[in-house]
């Protein structure tokens, strides 16, 4: 990968949440960088889809999380809007500079402190529970780096796989954890330990059929949207898919899911290539570098 290629060509800043401006300044590396597992993993939107869907449904599968998520956000009421406030925030705290990264902490950080209440089942919490913080930081790390693997590089090497751990560690103390795994191994021994405490419950069901139906680019667009979730529900291990009482239900089956999910990432990825002028590729320009930092090696 030559890192010292011509930067791609010049355009107007993409704003992704309040002033973030990922052209600026000139050759600050944010929270990974160039070369970062980071850049790669969160660079396809089909893979980022899937595996925040499957993210969600891990945190939603945990009590006092799908009471906070459920009761507070906006997801029932505009789960598009939703959907792109969360996808800013990650842009931001990857591909953003430093600064435009601990704006994105202290304003989430914000909104969380606000978020106080009962479970369904009358305990108290708190959003800003370091410990629900870290499940909702390792499952969304997990979720996504499952889906880039599955979906764009399935020879990731474990190293670099232990990396993107280790680096994204800045991410949830960012956003208020105080203790995150941060190897594979780290993270499996977590997973395996968390899945004692998920439940299934209707919250599960009614999000994945939400998602399914949510879309910016309408009705036309529903049956990808619905393969998608199908795609995040397969992300999940079977020990997980029974804790959180889903399973793969798309008429094509797991294997045509799996296919066909893969087609649409590497077309996105091709297009990207060509066409591309989103937060990652306005972050290379900042850095001076070229796109292929974007791409598995």
């Amino acid at each position: 990968m030559n890192m010292q290629t011509q930067p791609p060509r010049a355009g107007k800043p993409v704003a992704r949440g309040p002033h973030v401006n990922f052209l600026e300044p000139a050759g600050d590396p944010g929270l990974s960088g160039p070369g970062s597992p980071a850049w790669k993993v969160f660079h396809n939107p089909l893979a980022i889809a899937a595996g925040g869907i499957a993210a969600v449904i891990l945190e939603l599968a945990e009590p006092a999380v799908r009471a906070g998520v459920w009761d507070h956000s906006t997801f029932k009421i505009d789960p598009i809007q939703r959907m792109i406030n969360t996808g800013a925030a990650a842009q931001a705290v990857t591909y953003g500079s430093k600064k435009a990264a601990q704006m994105t902490f202290d304003r989430v950080t914000r909104m969380h402190e606000r978020v106080t209440g009962t479970t369904h089942e009358g305990k108290p919490y708190e959003a800003m529970d370091p410990e629900l913080l870290t499940w909702v930081h390792v499952t969304a790390a997990w979720g996504f780096l499952q889906a880039y693997i599955r979906y764009a590089d399935p020879k990731m090497s474990r190293a670099e796989q232990d990396r993107y751990y280790r680096e994204g560690a800045a991410k949830g103390y960012g956003f208020g954890a105080t203790w995150v795994p941060q190897s594979v191994s780290e993270v499996d021994a977590y997973m395996a330990e968390k899945l004692k405490g998920l439940y299934v419950n209707d919250t599960v069901q009614e999000f994945i059929k939400i998602v399914g139906d949510a879309t910016p680019l309408g009705k036309a667009a529903r049956p990808l949207q619905r393969l998608l979730a199908q795609a995040g529900i397969d992300l999940l291990t079977e020990d997980m898919q029974k804790a959180c009482g889903v399973r793969v239900t798309h008429p094509l089956g797991v294997t045509g899911v799996r296919a066909t999910v893969k087609a649409l990432a590497a077309t996105a990825r091709f297009v990207a290539r060509r066409t591309g002028n989103g937060p990652a590729e306005q972050a290379c320009r900042r850095m001076g570098v070229s796109t292929d930092c974007l791409y598995p090696d």
